[in-house]
């Protein structure tokens, strides 16, 4: 092997990177300690960009294509090697391939409530989980806040602090959203669209962009699914009369069915006459106010006229009151004198 040989090994002339992984977010190509042929070919493939950095400071950044390192196409790099008059020369750099494509199916999820004021309920706790997705939109901005000078990095990198960024503002988001807490569940589409426009710029400063940013699903506390539960159950039968009865046979097949012996019989026994005391209770506030009506309302017709006192007079014999004009009992058949 020749000297121009051994020199030409020591030099690079060609430059790409082929992802074989989902989740590299930026690679730094491997110079093996060799320097850049100045002429070399640098190959940066969609969804792809190349930086070069110099000496720890970012040069000259290449999106997408092929290109000829010259001179002419590394400006920045030019000035910083001075190479005033186009010297071509074989050079030193790091170069930093970043990955630029949309990141999916990244979980989030509240391990701890948040707290959102309600108009209804007041302070409640919720829990909630989802998906988003993201991208580098600023491969300096994120080189720079990011990155650093390690060789490697992938996604989970940078999704514990876009979760815990996300999680911080769900809250915030739902609050100024101004949707109902008994809405949430049917609202999660306006509501995602509307946290993904209030969160995004909370990492826009880390280079990243958020995509997307999905609500599967929002859990209330007990408590208010409970009060949930009975408005619903009192907006289907509508009527208190029927709610009350509904009651009082929910307490007596309970009651029925009570394993507890004796003592749960009779307790279950217990809550059913109560709950039959309430109805009957309930039956007469609601005729109260109608006999006054019917009383009024009868027929003048319908009422018997009462027989003067002096008309009448008892039977000597049986003692049974008779018209003062009969002479004989009706009943007993004695002769009054």
């Amino acid at each position: 092997m020749g000297i121009f040989s051994i020199f030409t090994n020591q030099l690079i002339d060609v430059i790409e990177w082929t992802d074989s992984t989902n989740d590299t977010m930026v690679h730094r190509y491997d110079h093996n300690g060799k320097e850049i042929m100045m002429g070399a070919q640098l190959t940066v493939r969609e969804s792809q960009v190349a930086v070069m950095v110099n000496e720890g400071q970012i040069a000259d950044v290449f999106g997408p294509g092929r290109y000829e390192l010259s001179t002419q196409n590394m400006p920045v790099m030019t000035a910083l090697k001075s190479w005033k008059y186009g010297f071509n020369s074989p050079f030193k750099a790091e170069v930093y391939f970043i990955n630029t494509k949309q990141f999916l199916d990244q979980k989030w999820g509240t391990s701890n409530p948040v707290m959102m004021r309600d108009a209804e309920f007041g302070m409640i706790r919720l829990r909630a989980f989802g998906i988003y997705s993201f991208r580098v939109a600023d491969p300096v901005a994120f080189l720079k806040e990011v990155f650093g000078t390690a060789a490697y990095m992938s996604v989970d990198g940078v999704t514990g602090q876009i979760k815990r960024t996300l999680v911080s503002g769900l809250s915030d988001a739902i609050a100024q959203s101004k949707i109902p807490a008994l809405d949430l569940a049917a609202n999660y589409d306006e509501l995602s669209q509307y946290a993904l426009q209030s969160l995004a710029p909370r990492i826009a400063g880390l280079g990243l962009k958020l995509e997307s940013f999905l609500i599967e699903n929002i859990s209330l506390p007990e408590e208010v699914e409970k009060a949930m539960d009975r408005r619903t159950s009192m907006g289907v039968v509508g009527d208190l009369n029927r709610y009350t009865q509904f009651q009082a046979a929910e307490a007596m097949r309970e009651a029925a069915n009570n394993q507890g012996g004796t003592a749960g019989m009779g307790a279950g026994m217990g809550a059913g006459m109560m709950m039959a005391q309430a109805m009957q209770a309930a039956q007469m506030m609601n005729m109260q106010p109608q006999q006054p009506q019917f009383q009024q309302a009868a027929p003048q017709q319908f009422q018997q006229p009462a027989a003067p006192a002096a008309d009448t007079k008892f039977c000597c014999e049986c003692g049974t009151k008779i018209p003062r004009s009969a002479k004989f009992c009706p009943e007993c058949g004695g002769k009054q004198g």
